[in-house]
């Protein structure tokens, strides 16, 4: 079946004295009309190749029940009253219950929110919410269609009507004041286009205050340092608002103390304390006891601890930090305010322990907690109870309800049951074991085996999937599709490469700008392995990642187009040249460089996957997949990297472009939606791996 035909122009810059040549700059530009025909004509191509794939109805068919199954999300207590998503399996979109009483809440509850009824076909979500500490108003974000914008409303939890008027916001969580009338957001310069999109970069953020009864106000913005954000976090005596400063994705960051009045039933602040203005590292906030700021950190320790300043000190210039909980051999992976105490969530070789301990970091008690992944967290220094949620490969949330210890007694954990005890389980029976490769430069990297126990021996059609970016962990959690590979009779494995969260921040910077290579070498590395060990062979291995895990993808099949027999990336960074260029793009320089300078181009060059095609390869069959609304990793990635393959393919393998319409980046996906995009996917990895007829 012949590719629908795609323009080639003759565009070549002189980049930093390298002549390069981006013949599909034209896509780009996803209102002309030229590429609506173009993205048209490649969705019916990709429709027409797919339909045909002997396994896709199998896979539709079990993905339709796996997305159905009942679901529940992990309660959470704020203002005063109870609140968790729930999902029956029939609506595109979870639905948010609300109770006075955890006891009312398991039992039922009442809908606070349905973001079904906010769209007819189910593109609609719910991004975000927060409860003033009086329990009186919800500040709510809608997402239209997967956009990264939010539209914040305002709803009176009393009488369940919303306020008037709204709040445009992105990337931003809503801070109540301790008025109860008031809350910060994040504003940007840009508003976004019809689509919700946009073909510029971001404008500067400002941390503003929303006030119900007047004008919303600034309270601190950075106009001369781009892509630089602040947030705000309210400590649970209202005594101090602790504002993160950041740019962009970077993991090192400034930390300022407003102290705040509340008067008249308003509240104001005063000049900061600049507990940290120096990006130095990375401190995040954890909780305040009187005036002792505690705060998690990498500074001086690569692994994470727990320091604790005293604000009255820093107020006079003098900071100092005195160690809580020291770094141990195991990743620092979260630190939560828990009653009196702290809970903390280490990582170990990528797995995760909870513990509880005092304010003084002595004598910390594991919680008793199954074997998973660590996907909520959520206590407060106001309850003697926490909430931890766990999630396995094959099954969502669970969730477990910690109570603190009073005096001598240890923590208990119980699992709350928040949907029918009987719901079907669609991963068959499977072993989970600890692989290790060696990379390029001899490092070794971990990664987690998934073997279906069928009785079967030698190679078998093979799934790897990979990250490695952002300081973001890879760990075996719940996703869909996982369940479906592994009931099909396929091996999954997840690596946790160089550039990922796993294992400190030196992990981290390992995989990153200059050594971003790192990472590619670490994926390759695994799949050698798989070969290697007979788990799989080069003619049964499919490679997926999403965002920068489709640059992952699209680097590895790049580079050694050889060792796979298909490539799945979804929403890549694939363009490395132009990243900086739309949307949050040059946020991202923390990990990818600045391509506008000789270093950060010459790095960026020799890895971005758009730019390493090469006409006359025989490249493996390849779906790229995209959303016409992300704004986030704009489609135009996938559109000339889907162009470039097909023009420069020199076998016979398919290269498809798949794109999903009124949908984002991944986030408020209807079910439908993930249903569809992963039968297609595992169907198309199944077809040219040998996987082509799953057994019933």
């Amino acid at each position: 079946m012949p590719y629908p035909h795609t323009r080639r122009d003759d565009l070549v810059e002189n980049l930093h004295g390298t002549q390069v040549a981006d013949p599909y700059r034209w896509l780009e530009d996803a209102d002309d009309p030229a590429v609506t025909a173009w993205v048209a004509e490649q969705q019916a191509h990709a429709e027409a190749a797919l339909s045909e794939l002997p396994a896709r109805a199998w896979f539709t068919e079990l993905m339709g029940r796996i997305v159905a199954r009942p679901r529940a999300g992990v309660p959470v207590e704020r203002g005063g009253r109870w609140f968790v998503s729930r999902n029956d399996g029939t609506t595109a979109q979870d639905l948010w219950y609300t109770a006075p009483t955890l006891h009312e809440l398991v039992a039922g509850g009442e809908v606070v929110l349905d973001p079904n009824s906010w769209s007819e076909d189910g593109t609609a979500s719910l991004s975000t919410f927060s409860v003033a500490r009086d329990g009186s108003l919800m500040a709510y974000a809608r997402s239209e269609g997967g956009s990264d914008w939010q539209h914040f409303r305002v709803r009176d939890l009393v009488t369940g009507d919303d306020l008037e008027g709204e709040v445009i916001a992105k990337f931003s969580f809503p801070a109540w004041l301790p008025d109860h009338r008031s809350f910060l957001y994040s504003a940007f310069d840009e508003d976004a286009d019809a689509r919700g999109t946009a073909t510029a970069g971001l404008g500067a953020s400002r941390l503003m205050v929303h006030r119900l009864d007047g004008d919303d106000e600034l309270l601190l913005t950075f106009p001369d340092e781009p892509q630089t954000q602040a947030s705000g976090q309210v400590s649970h005596d209202d005594r101090w608002l602790v504002v993160t400063i950041v740019r962009g994705t970077e993991r090192t960051n400034r930390l300022w103390a407003y102290p705040l009045v509340t008067e008249g039933g308003r509240t104001t602040w005063g000049e900061p304390i600049k507990v940290v203005d120096s990006a130095d590292a990375g401190y995040g906030f954890v909780r305040v006891d009187g005036n002792q700021l505690y705060l998690e950190t990498d500074l001086d320790a690569p692994l994470g601890r727990v320091v604790r300043v005293d604000l009255d000190w820093a107020a006079r210039g003098d900071v100092e930090f005195a160690e809580v909980v020291p770094e141990r051999r195991a990743t620092l992976a979260a630190v939560e305010p828990a009653g009196p105490g702290l809970l903390l969530a280490h990582l170990d070789d990528a797995q995760p322990v909870v513990e509880y301990c005092g304010l003084d970091g002595q004598d910390p008690e594991v919680l008793d907690l199954p074997a998973g992944a660590l996907v909520a967290l959520d206590s407060s220094p106001l309850r003697g109870e926490a909430f931890v949620g766990i999630s396995t490969l094959e099954a969502p949330t669970a969730a477990f309800h910690v109570t603190l210890p009073a005096g001598d007694e240890p923590p208990t954990v119980e699992r709350v049951e928040l949907t029918a005890s009987d719901v079907a389980t669609f991963a068959p029976p499977h072993t989970v074991t600890r692989g290790r490769a060696t990379s390029a430069d001899g490092t070794l990297v971990p990664y987690f085996l998934v073997v279906p126990d069928d009785g079967r021996t030698g190679p078998r059609p093979t799934l790897l999937y990979g990250y490695g970016g952002f300081k973001i962990p890879v760990l075996a959690d719940y996703r869909p599709g996982w369940s479906a590979w592994l009931a099909a009779g396929g091996a999954l494995a997840l690596a946790n490469l160089r550039g990922g969260g796993e294992f400190g921040t030196a992990w981290y910077d390992a995989g990153r700008l200059g050594r971003k290579q790192n990472v590619f070498d670490d994926f390759i590395g695994v799949a050698e392995h798989l070969v290697g060990t007979g788990t799989t062979t080069p003619a049964q291995l499919a490679i997926h990642g999403r965002s920068n895990g489709g640059l992952l993808v699209g680097a590895a099949l790049t580079q050694r187009p050889d060792l796979f027999a298909a490539a799945l990336p979804g929403v890549g960074v694939l363009d490395l040249l132009r990243y900086h260029r739309f949307t949050i793009g040059a946020a991202w320089m923390s990990d990818y460089g600045d391509p506008d300078t000789p270093e950060g181009f010459a790095d960026a060059y020799a890895y971005s996957p758009l730019h390493r095609v090469q006409e006359g390869t025989a490249y493996p069959p390849t779906l790229v997949l995209t959303a016409d609304h992300d704004d986030r990793v704009v489609p135009l990635h996938s559109f000339k990297f889907a162009a470039a393959l097909q023009h420069a393919q020199a076998g016979e393998a398919p290269v498809l472009l798949r794109v999903e319409t009124s949908a984002g980046h991944g986030a408020g996906k209807s079910l439908q939606m993930v249903a569809a995009e992963w039968a297609d996917l595992l169907a198309f990895a199944a077809h040219h791996t040998g996987l082509a007829e799953p057994r019933a």
